[in-house]
């Protein structure tokens, strides 16, 4: 088998004519490949063909495809009738309904009428790849290759050995995908891969925290995209997925990985699925979009006056951003040095950025009792909007001093009940670690972990690289803050992670 990329000379099968097996078809015709696309239902391959060539033409007239291109992959497309008459195709790409036998038999059928050259490769999100090439013949010609939807649009694209598939398999695949203008990433076959293993603390942590009544759920979506720099926030992005779906994956995941802690489904989204309020489709999630309905608002502290005295302290990412949006404002404010990791101090409150303890617990270590946290930003410069919590023993009158010098760096402030690690340091930390676990578990490198979740869900930062901007020892150190707090497996520290932090490495090294 060779292991450049397959000639755009080669024919291409797709079988399954959904949005994304027509998708991944007009990608293989864009790239120069005959395609031949089936489907089981009749008429359905057909109206995808259709479809797609509107689509091209669509593009090409509004000026965003050459319109000679545009045409040219139209007529490569074709809607085959019979299964039989993908023999001769190069590649075939499956992308019919999750379910392991149904793909089985499907890859059996292929076996027997493709040619002995010829790639086998399913687009599976979630099934073992193991399991779907082991009844063939010849399972070392089988991998996975996973897109993402939209297909044409999204650039990512999972590569994903199953422990037949054979290693010029891959190579040929990876090739491929570049030359047909993707991102691919190397995975091995494991419970979610890359992307939906990875991605599960966004939605868990999220879930764990409106559970336990620190802040709202549209609090806590506004305050993961204007601090964290996220595109959705976890409950807006779950609503549109749907909940009968990401409860689903999240349920598989946790079932593969024999009930690990880290990937425990949430009761809060249960109910949803169970009460059939399953987001954008249906009307109804933690959002309601039937007619007339209102969108629920973030929380914030009401304007407060900027404290009597203010002082910004030591020279962290943080409090250089504070300064800096302070002297914006035309705020006049004193510098001191930080012994203690402070950030900031107003009036009698004194700021620190979040490590993972409770601010109650951080107030009770230090004795200082009018203490607030402040949660990570991606980019301090530039939030609008910033977590933060008070101790329970913090004095009112303190807690305003604290959230009115935020205000007057031009912050809009949501107050959290006292909840360990807030929002978006505790969601990075748990994304960094299992990102930095699949990588220490072979599963992909620290590369391809960070290009997967930026190009298949839009995270602003690789979850790797974004905690080596942190700080390997201050991302280990929330870890184990949350896992003192709740006493649970799920925060357990990967070891990789853990290495790169007692020793200075970095992850990607």
């Amino acid at each position: 088998m060779n292991m450049a990329a397959l000639s755009a000379l080669q024919p291409v099968g797709v079988v399954g004519a959904g949005a994304m097996g027509a998708g991944i078809a007009q990608v293989a015709a864009l790239a120069g490949h005959p395609v031949r696309l089936f489907d089981l239902r009749a008429d359905a391959a057909r109206q995808a063909v259709d479809s797609q060539r509107a689509q091209l033409a669509q593009l090409a007239g509004k000026g965003r495809l050459d319109a000679a291109l545009a045409e040219a992959a139209s007529a490569r497309l074709s809607a085959v009738s019979e299964l039989a008459e993908l023999a001769g195709c190069a590649l075939v790409i499956e992308a019919i309904v999750e379910q392991l036998e149904a793909k089985q038999a499907l890859f059996s059928q292929l076996e027997a009428i493709v040619g002995d050259d010829a790639l086998l490769a399913s687009n599976t999100s979630s099934i073992s790849l193991t399991a779907i090439a082991a009844p063939l013949t010849r399972p070392q010609r089988l991998a996975g290759l996973h897109f993402f939807n939209p297909a044409p649009r999204m650039a990512l694209v999972e590569v994903i050995a199953g422990l037949a598939t054979a290693p010029e398999v891959i190579d040929t695949l990876m090739a491929t995908a570049r030359a047909w203008g993707k991102t691919p990433v190397r995975a091995k076959s494991t419970p979610g891969f890359i992307v939906n293993r990875v991605a599960r603390p966004y939605y868990a942590e999220a879930l764990r925290l409106a559970q336990e009544g620190a802040a709202s759920p549209a609090t806590l979506d506004a305050l993961l995209r204007e601090a964290g720099g996220f595109r959705m926030g976890p409950f807006e992005l779950m609503d549109m997925i749907g909940h009968d779906v990401n409860f689903a994956v999240t349920s598989s995941v946790w079932r593969g990985y024999f009930h690990d802690p880290r990937f425990l489904p949430s009761l809060m989204q249960q109910d949803l699925v169970e009460a059939g309020f399953l987001g954008r489709k249906r009307g109804r999630g933690f959002y309601d979009y039937r007619d007339g309905a209102a969108m629920p608002q973030a929380d914030s502290a009401p304007p407060l006056p900027p404290p009597a005295q203010l002082a910004v302290c030591g020279d962290s990412p943080a409090a250089r951003a504070l300064a800096a949006r302070l002297h914006a404002h035309g705020v006049v404010f004193a510098t001191l040095p930080s012994p203690d990791g402070r950030v900031a101090q107003a009036d009698d409150a004194v700021l620190f950025v979040t490590d993972g303890r409770s601010a109650s617990q951080r107030a009770a270590d230090l004795a200082l009792p009018n203490l607030l946290l402040i949660d990570l930003a991606l980019d301090y410069h530039l939030a609008s909007r910033l977590a933060a919590a008070a101790a329970d023993g913090c004095a009112p009158a303190a807690r305003d001093a604290g959230l009115g010098l935020l205000q007057a760096a031009g912050l809009a402030v949501s107050l959290l009940d006292d909840a360990p690690g807030l929002v978006v340091m505790r969601t990075v930390a748990m994304l960094a670690n299992e990102a930095a676990d699949a990588v220490h578990q072979g599963v992909c490198s620290a590369a391809d972990a960070d290009a997967a979740m930026q190009l298949g869900v839009n995270y602003p930062r690789g979850p790797l690289a974004w905690a080596e901007q942190i700080g390997l020892a201050q991302v280990r150190q929330v870890l184990a803050h949350l896992a003192a707090c709740y006493g649970e497996d799920r925060y357990r520290i990967s070891p990789r992670l853990q290495r790169a932090a007692l020793t200075g490495r970095i992850l990607h090294d």
